[in-house]
């Protein structure tokens, strides 16, 4: 099977198709990097020749609230005409799990936009929803940092490792059209103060988390479930505590 991976270079996107791969599709790498850009549709319509699904696993350069939006809306738009054209049978797109409950965030009110532009388009869907990645764990520190201290919520958080959810998107991509959700997650669920504080502790980092019940994320206010998948999550095996064993071996491996 051809599917196309927008965004294939990409920490997510390499995942997937290293995952469709292994199990014997044929995998064509997109982004700006390989040529293919969907902002202005430069190489489009040439990556998704003969292709029956695409996984968009991009994500937009720049966090600001308009230019956030702007990628995700003019991306998925030139994307989904692209393969209207190409005769794409199966668009998958990956966001986060909570995207609608933290609409207080001009990025996750991007991933809304390109979820609905999705839900509207003629092309069979899947859309899976992911709980935050381990690997992110680092992304999610620098944003609450505060000088020499990072402030966070208590609240639950349920994490993923990158390689099992992008096995779990090169399953959906190779499977039957949802016209639907997915929530995958991880198998624990930690405090974010405290899965945040034993990552920064693991690299040795001499930054302070301060517990803090209103500290947002990304902007946005969370209660205690806001991160959290649903009842039907489908539940992905790697613990926290062996990925951090794997992610300090490679450190020490390229060192």
């Amino acid at each position: 099977m051809r599917i196309v991976v927008i965004g294939g270079t990409g920490m997510i996107g390499s995942e997937v198709v290293d995952k469709l791969a292994e199990h014997g599709h044929d995998a064509v790498v997109a982004s700006p990097r390989t040529g293919v850009d969907t902002l202005t549709r430069r190489g489009l319509a040439e990556a998704l020749d003969g292709a029956q699904a695409v996984v968009d696993a991009s994500n937009s350069p720049s966090f600001h609230d308009a230019a956030t939006l702007e990628f995700f809306t003019r991306s998925t738009g030139n994307l989904l005409s692209a393969e209207a054209v190409a005769g794409v049978s199966h668009h998958v797109t990956l966001s986060p799990v909570g995207t609608e409950r933290l609409a207080e965030s001009g990025y996750f009110r991007a991933k809304m936009a390109q979820e609905n532009l999705i839900r509207q388009s003629p092309t069979p869907f899947s859309v899976v929803h992911s709980t935050q990645f381990y690997e992110f764990v680092g992304t999610i520190a620098r944003a609450a940092t505060e000088g020499s201290s990072v402030r966070l919520a208590p609240v639950l958080i349920q994490p993923v490792a990158a390689e099992d959810a992008a096995e779990a998107v090169a399953q959906v991509a190779a499977g039957a059209p949802l016209n639907g959700l997915i929530e995958v997650a991880g198998p624990e669920q930690f405090r974010l103060d405290d899965l945040i504080r034993r990552r920064l502790r693991q690299s040795k980092d001499s930054r302070r988390v301060l517990t803090d019940p209103h500290a947002r994320f990304f902007g946005a206010a969370l209660d205690e479930r806001t991160l959290l998948p649903g009842e039907a999550a489908t539940i992905l095996p790697l613990r926290f505590q062996s990925w951090l064993g794997q992610w300090s071996q490679s450190l020490v491996q390229w060192r």
